[in-house]
């Protein structure tokens, strides 16, 4: 639950964004098969962004970030 917790907060929202742009960075760079690497980067690049943290309904949380 505290993992939920953190990811729902401000730093854990800065680490899936940073964490999002690592992965498309590595897709693009490897390039080739690799670029599937760059489209799952995406999601929690996206995630990040909107704030929302995709994991939490399942241990019964809200959606959105705080």
């Amino acid at each position: 639950m505290s993992l939920i917790n953190f990811m729902s907060s401000s730093v854990g929202r800065l680490v899936r964004v940073v964490a999002g742009v690592a992965l498309i960075v590595v897709g693009l760079a490897l390039g080739g098969g690799w670029l599937t690497l760059s489209v799952i980067g995406l999601v929690p690049l996206l995630a990040g962004a909107l704030n929302v943290c995709l994991l939490a309904p399942l241990m019964g949380q809200p959606l959105k970030g705080r």
